[in-house]
């Protein structure tokens, strides 16, 4: 049985972490320790590990509980870690839950395993005994363009009654569905709604959402970091100033023609920033020179915008 979730409220923005390589089964060292500095740097208000936009899926095991142990380590307690767990093996979950815990990390992440599409009565027995078996409080994660499945709002409703469950990351893009999933958090005043979609962070928070798990803030965290801050003041004004930037930075994400072009264009970014190297381990490959050479131009676009970012 897990322990009960640790008294943390995970809001804020929490930069979905890049992983730094060296190569396909190498962590880069000395661009993780300039990675988390540079965010934790920006004020955020915590980091994620192993998710989508750390390329999870695509490491090994051993890579990857070597980058859990590192980054908590790094960041010695100065923000809460927060670890993906996700896989298509229960018990591979449960193992890197496991380790997670015993690495000082402060909660774990998990979306629908991916592969077979899973019916809702089947996802939610699956994750109500993964979260009763962990040992770390849960944050649920819904990103139905990779797991093939979505939350339904019903399977949600049952979840949050769970008392290990203390958030929720809602990466579906459906603004809808996201106002709908916040009126079941009225009943649950000690858990947290995060948007994963950044380009609808200022909406989503307007509306009382709590925070954001913003690829971009691996880059910018500061920007982030202050469009949250002006939402919760209700100052309209600089929260459209800053929507606007963040807009801008999601053109990073459609140099290339495919999916991956978020994670090639938040890589790229940090390489062309000299904060870790751009390594991307199969099935993806980092930019070639020439989409190389518009991320540069998009960076010098945006330096007069960052008037807190050291670009």
């Amino acid at each position: 049985m897990s322990s009960p979730a640790k008294s943390i409220k995970f809001t804020g923005i929490i930069p979905p972490m890049v992983t730094p390589l060296i190569n396909r089964d190498q962590l880069d060292i000395e661009g993780l320790q300039q990675l988390i500095e540079h965010i934790i740097g920006g004020g955020v208000h915590g980091i994620f590990v192993l998710g989508t936009t750390g390329e999870a899926p695509s490491l090994g095991y051993k890579l990857r509980r070597d980058l859990v142990e590192r980054t908590c380590s790094l960041v010695n307690g100065r923000v809460p870690v927060l670890v993906g767990i996700t896989d298509t093996a229960f018990t591979e979950s449960l193992k890197m839950a496991n380790h997670a815990e015993h690495c000082g990390a402060d909660a774990v992440v998990v979306a629908p395993p991916y592969y077979y599409k899973t019916g809702q009565p089947e996802l939610l027995e699956y994750f109500q005994g993964l979260i009763s078996a962990v040992p770390l409080p849960v944050m649920l994660y819904n990103i139905p363009a990779c797991t093939k499945v979505g939350i339904e709002l019903d399977t949600l409703r049952h979840l949050l009654d769970h008392p290990n469950v203390v958030g929720y990351k809602d990466s579906s893009g459906q603004m809808a569905y996201f106002q709908n999933a916040l009126k079941l958090f009225a009943d649950h005043p000690d858990k947290t709604l995060l948007v994963g979609t950044e380009e609808a962070l200022a909406d989503t928070l307007m509306l009382g959402g709590h925070g954001g798990v913003t690829g971009g803030a691996n880059i910018f965290p500061r920007l982030y970091v202050d469009l949250y801050h002006a939402a919760k003041a209700q100052d309209l004004a600089t929260v459209q100033k800053l929507h606007q930037t963040v807009m801008q930075v999601s053109r990073l994400y459609h140099v290339g023609r495919h999916a991956s072009s978020t994670i090639k264009g938040v890589k790229c970014a940090l390489s062309c920033l000299g904060i870790c190297g751009d390594f991307m381990t199969e099935p993806f490959h980092r930019y070639r020179e020439h989409e190389r050479k518009q991320v540069r131009q998009i960076l010098a676009e945006l330096k007069p915008l960052m008037c807190e970012q050291v670009v």
